[in-house]
């Protein structure tokens, strides 16, 4: 089975809940997961694992606090990982307009930069309308974990 780094970037704790979700279904389906709440450099160049991205959106379209040490760092030090697949799920409110779910855009702008392959379409939740963002997160790792190679 898969081997998966589930870095999360979250404010009030929806994010780190639907990380949790994930982790608990995939540990359940017999893949090694490991989700990382204070993310940092180490955790992602130490291994060649897929990255999933489970983050929230702050402000106008920030990475959370939580997140923003290790974008940071990926983003002044571009350490290449060509081929490593990652995916992306956000959550965001749509009232916030073009900033909408902005995190998870940044964050994927960092990973293309360090030439990793994006598995999937971006999966933005958006508050206004899914309470329980895990709902919508589980059934869409399942397709997400069939993609990696």
């Amino acid at each position: 089975m898969t081997a998966i780094n589930i870095v999360v970037g979250s404010v009030y704790g929806g994010a780190l809940q639907t990380a949790r979700a994930i982790h608990a279904q995939l540990a359940s389906e017999g893949h090694q997961a490991l989700v990382l709440e204070t993310p940092e450099l180490a955790d992602l160049t130490a291994n060649n694992d897929p990255v999933l991205i489970c983050t929230s959106t702050t402000g106008q379209g920030e990475v959370p606090p939580t997140l923003l040490p290790l974008y940071m760092n990926l983003r002044d030090t571009l350490p290449l990982k060509p081929g490593r697949p990652f995916g992306v799920i956000v959550l965001g409110d749509s009232s916030y307009g073009d900033t909408f779910c902005g995190a998870g855009d940044l964050m994927e702008e960092v990973f293309h930069e360090m030439a990793g392959r994006k598995v999937g379409d971006t999966l933005r939740i958006d508050a206004l309308e899914t309470p329980d963002p895990e709902v919508i997160a589980l059934p869409w790792v399942r397709e997400w974990i069939a993609q990696l190679p």
